[in-house]
C-alpha cells in the first residue's frame, strides 16, 4: 500500500516535498514513480527512481525543479518540487512498478497511492 502526503497550496516560485510511504516489506524491490493528473486529462508522468535510487528520470517539464528521491531503509520515495508554476496544479500520484519497465509508462505500474492535491497559486 502507497499513502501520498506533502500537497497543499503555494504561491508559484514556492516548494514543496511530496512523500510516499510504502507498507511491506519488498519496497526496495520496486522501482518509483510520480505522476500528476488534472480534470479532464490523462495521468502524465513526471518522475521516476530505480530501486537503487541510481538511475532517475524526468519530464521535460519538471527537469531542474523536481527531484525524486528514496530512503529504502524508511520505505519512503520523495518528490522535492522547487520553482513551483501553475501548471505544476495537479493532484499527485506515487506508484510502484517491477523493474524493467519503461518508467514513464502508466501502464507499467501496478501499484498507486491515493494522491494529494498540490495547488500552485500565480
Amino acid at each position: 500500500q502507497l499513502q501520498a502526503s506533502g500537497g497543499g497550496l503555494v504561491q508559484a516560485g514556492g516548494s514543496l516535498r511530496l512523500s510516499c510511504a510504502a507498507s511491506g516489506r519488498t519496497f526496495s524491490n520496486y522501482d518509483m514513480g510520480w505522476f500528476r493528473q488534472t480534470p479532464g486529462q490523462e495521468r502524465e508522468f513526471v518522475a521516476a527512481i530505480s530501486w537503487s535510487g541510481g538511475s532517475t528520470y524526468y519530464a521535460e517539464s519538471v527537469k531542474g525543479r523536481f527531484t525524486i528521491s528514496r530512503d529504502n531503509a524508511a520505505n519512503t520515495v520523495y518528490l522535492q518540487m522547487n520553482s513551483l508554476k501553475s501548471e505544476d496544479t495537479a493532484v499527485y500520484y506515487c506508484a510502484a512498478r517491477p523493474g524493467g519497465r519503461r518508467p514513464s509508462i502508466v501502464t507499467a505500474y501496478d501499484r498507486w497511492g491515493q494522491g494529494t492535491q498540490v495547488t500552485v497559486s500565480s
